[in-house]
């Protein structure tokens, strides 16, 4: 149901405006003037304003204004109300901010026309809407990159940092001692070059982590066939993956995303699923890229598995912010398929 404020300060020019309005699926408020409107406006969503211009104290074109200026109002669209028929104030009226101009004495049909386009296309409600859900994913990605940030720092000072100092108070104490025997010294320097290789490793598994050599060295394709053999040999659960073999090179974003997504989806597969087969897709259909990845475990019932909930949320959103879409089906018996999908580039849809 959408809501209309009417400002008038005749009370017969808004038992007129009701009578107009009835019937229709909207809820309507009334405001005799424009500071008691501009009060109301605080406290209850709106979805339209019928302004009349004549009022005293504050007039219509003003009270137009002081909405505009107003960040959370600003969108609201506004019909003024006017037997005021000249351009000059047809002109003011615009210059305020006004959507649309009525002329009084008001066509009921032609009312009841422009408020019902104007609210089906709800565009007040759907702006913040946007904005809203725009200010969480950003606030949520936010934090997934602080969390990032402090998993590597961790990872840093912690775990390489200590490997790192112990490594360098060996070499030091072997450092001072310089007439240890030949034997000895081939074991503490074999100790020395293990714990180098073990630093080495976590290095490169971090580095790997942030962004996959792989897939800039030998492309996307080859690059999702490795995790997924890798996936298996670490799991023994088998993936059977295949690519469309008319796969265009593709964006840099498509295919951090793509890749991303194969990672994410596996690792809740062995998280949650219990599986024991997974099959992973890469086609393009329709000038759409699509990666369907379904698994044959305990499905869940999708919107209700909290433990599954985060990271859906989370493929949702990178994908979103690639411009893609996403979708999920769940069932506890069958499984689950993740489908993440791509407008194909404009330049290679015109190849």
């Amino acid at each position: 149901m959408s809501t209309i404020l009417i400002v008038d300060d005749e009370p017969s020019a808004r038992d007129t405006l009701m009578a107009m309005l009835e019937g229709g699926d909207y809820q309507l408020v009334l405001a005799q003037n424009g500071a008691q409107a501009l009060k109301l406006l605080e406290s209850i969503p709106t979805d339209l304003i019928l302004l009349d211009v004549m009022m005293p104290g504050m007039d219509g074109f003003e009270v137009c204004r002081r909405i505009r200026s107003t960040p959370n109002l600003a969108e609201i669209p506004i019909i003024i109300l006017s037997a005021l028929d000249d351009r000059a104030s047809l002109l003011r009226g615009i210059e305020s901010g006004a959507d649309d101009f009525l002329n009084k004495p008001i066509d009921r049909y032609e009312l009841a026309a422009r408020v019902r386009t104007i609210t089906r296309l709800n565009r007040y409600r759907t702006l913040i809407e946007q904005r809203e859900n725009i200010q969480e994913m950003a606030e949520r990605m936010v934090g997934a990159q602080e969390q990032e940030r402090q998993h590597i720092s961790r990872e840093l000072h912690d775990d390489l940092g200590q490997a790192l100092t112990s490594h360098m108070i060996a070499l030091r104490d072997l450092q001072g001692d310089l007439n240890t025997p030949n034997a000895n010294l081939f074991e503490r320097l074999q100790v020395l070059y293990s714990q180098a290789s073990d630093v080495f490793g976590k290095v490169r598994t971090l580095a790997h982590n942030l962004r996959p050599p792989v897939l800039d060295a030998l492309g996307l394709k080859v690059a999702m066939q490795m995790y997924c053999t890798e996936f298996s040999r670490r799991t023994h659960i088998p993936v059977i993956f295949e690519v469309d073999e008319n796969l265009p090179t593709l964006p840099d974003i498509y295919n951090i995303t793509l890749y991303r997504v194969l990672q994410e989806a596996l690792t809740n597969i062995i998280k949650h699923a219990e599986a024991g087969q997974v099959w992973a897709d890469l086609t393009i259909e329709d000038r759409t890229i699509n990666l369907t990845i379904q698994d044959n475990g305990h499905g869940f019932e999708v919107g209700k598995n909290p433990s599954n909930g985060i990271g859906l949320t989370g493929l949702r959103e990178r994908i979103t912010l690639a411009g893609g879409r996403f979708n999920v089906s769940s069932n506890p018996v069958r499984g689950t398929i993740v489908l993440a999908q791509f407008p194909l580039p404009t330049t290679q849809e015109e190849k």
